[in-house]
């Protein structure tokens, strides 16, 4: 894979070619010292992949990575040492179209193959999504549905600008919304309790981590807490699974909304929202041939164009809607 790196530290370069130098098939094109060369570099050379730093002078990671996805876009990867302390800035680097997150390996700490192999398993996950093939849809056996006694539900996927696009869509909802919402986001689990308390706090309605066993219900957003995949099992309620482990991305979005397409009974509504590759594209599917109503972001307003893509493609989506009507759309079905 062809590599670039965004750092204004010549340490974190080290480290960060040292950990590259494992794989022999990773090859380092260019170093930018800063976000402004980085945009630069990129038009020049566009990179498979970039390893962004977030704190740097003239430009930071944020507004590169803005910049990068806006004129040359790409697979963007946020590298920092103090991941905690950066939360903010990786979601609003995360709503410009960054894929993840990872800590800057260490110099010198131990065994540096260890040390390296976060990063590297980041970068395998992102070879795979970005050249992840198509997939034949597979109708699911769905015990009929009976509607009318249970809440509505929406169920919602997103990647790549994600947070962003989650943001705008929640501020169009009540905080009394009147159908439950689960958001299975790529985000690691290290991550995503800031990111449910980002989002309330911004959204005004009330975001919180999933929990293992219990139902969805209306006023709360769920969002999928772990690196393991999020069900819905017969029952309705919530449950976190391992597998299957050959999903490139946990939580998976397909493994989700097919779960949603077999057991849940009321009215439901499938959104799937920007992002990279394929996933969620045919759970979408699957929702779409039980007769849910499925909704994809449309390109305009995606920051990256892939998952809704795919979607559109397979003809998952009833309705290919830009993000800022989507909310209004969901009140229009569940009501205020």
């Amino acid at each position: 894979m062809r590599i670039a790196i965004v750092n204004d530290m010549p340490m974190a370069v080290e480290a960060l070619r040292r950990a590259l130098a494992f794989e022999p098939a990773h090859q380092v094109i260019w170093v930018a010292r800063d976000g402004a060369e980085a945009v630069l570099l990129c038009a020049e050379n566009t990179p498979d992949l970039i390893l962004m730093d977030l704190i740097m002078p003239v430009m930071d990671g944020v507004e590169a990575t803005r910049r990068i996805m806006a004129e040359s876009p790409c697979a963007i990867v946020i590298v920092t040492v103090d991941r905690q302390q950066n939360v903010h800035r990786v979601f609003e680097a995360m709503g410009f179209g960054a894929l993840d997150v990872v800590d800057t390996p260490a110099l010198g700490a131990g065994n540096a193959k260890e040390a390296a192999a976060p990063l590297l398993r980041k970068i395998l996950n992102i070879g795979w999504l970005v050249g992840q093939p198509d997939k034949r849809v597979k109708p699911v056996d769905t015990p009929p549905r009976q509607h009318s006694i249970r809440h509505g539900l929406v169920a919602i996927g997103s990647s790549a600008g994600g947070p962003a696009a989650l943001e705008t869509l929640l501020k169009g909802l009540p905080r009394q919304f009147e159908a439950a919402i689960v958001l299975v986001q790529h985000v690691d689990q290290v991550f995503a309790a800031g990111m449910a308390e980002w989002l309330s706090s911004s959204c005004g309605v009330n975001v919180r981590l999933a929990r293992d066993g219990e139902a969805p219900q209306p006023g709360t957003v769920l969002l999928a807490g772990t690196n393991h995949h999020i069900r819905l099992l017969k029952n309705g309620t919530l449950a976190y699974t391992a597998e299957p482990v050959n999903e490139i991305y946990r939580p998976s979005i397909d493994v989700f909304f097919e779960s949603v397409a077999r057991f849940w009974n009321g009215d439901a509504v499938g959104v799937l929202l920007t992002g990279m590759g394929r996933d969620g594209a045919q759970g979408l599917k699957l929702m779409r041939q039980q007769g849910f109503l499925t909704i994809a972001q449309d390109q305009q307003s995606s920051s990256v164009y892939g998952m809704p893509k795919a979607a559109a493609a397979i003809d998952a989506a009833v309705e290919i809607r830009p993000l800022d009507t989507i909310a209004p759309r969901l009140l229009e079905i569940f009501g205020k």
